[in-house]
């Protein structure tokens, strides 16, 4: 029905309750997320609705402060070979703007394994990712000042921005490993070694 559809919704509620309804088709019926990668809807249009580099939504201008509702939305993003990230329902796709990546991880947790340590992440929106091969970390230098920036891989194309504060626990957690006959400083998840620099880059600005 035109009532249920994306375009002709006018507030945020509005659109939760459509969304909300997508959510439910869920494969087999099983508990989980919707099988967005499986929808091939049209393109309708961009929404006015923007997810900071903070972490903080945003809909036509107002940051959305129910957490549930935030995570309603995050169930059925999508990320498309374009680069651009969709709100994703069986019948309709819309854009929507992402300053940076569409989650946050807030909080990071150490365990061991078989003597290996195991990073798992929490995001802002209740995703629980084990870095891993499925899930892998990858780091970033941006800024005039090598303002170094993790990536956690959530689903799909996702990924989540390791926080500030969790950064500095993440590095801490790194070390010098010889990675195709080079030095690299890195960190690891079980069997998984995920290269942040070169040891001498690393050097250089600790100088």
């Amino acid at each position: 029905m035109a009532e249920d559809t994306i375009q002709t919704a006018t507030d945020a509620a509005g659109l939760a309750a459509m969304i909300s309804r997508a959510a439910e088709q869920k494969a087999g019926g099983k508990p989980g997320l919707p099988p967005v990668e499986k929808w091939n809807p049209p393109f309708c249009g961009d929404l006015d609705m923007k997810i900071r580099a903070d972490g903080i939504w945003f809909y036509m201008g107002t940051p959305i402060g129910r957490q549930p509702l935030v995570r309603l939305f995050s169930t059925v993003l999508r990320k498309d070979e374009d680069g651009k990230t969709y709100l994703v329902t069986p019948v309709e796709k819309v854009g929507i703007e992402v300053e940076d990546a569409p989650f946050l991880a807030v909080e990071m947790n150490v365990s061991e394994r078989d003597g290996q340590q195991v990073l798992t992440f929490r995001t802002n929106v209740g995703d629980v990712v084990e870095a891993g091969p499925d899930h892998p970390l990858r780091f970033e230098m941006t800024g005039g000042h090598a303002e170094l920036k993790p990536y956690l891989l959530v689903r799909g194309r996702l990924e989540a921005l390791v926080s500030r504060a969790v950064m500095y626990d993440l590095v801490a957690l790194g070390g010098t490993v010889s990675i195709d006959g080079e030095e690299m400083f890195a960190v690891r998840s079980g069997d998984e070694i995920f290269p942040v620099m070169p040891a001498r880059e690393l050097d250089q600005l600790s100088q």
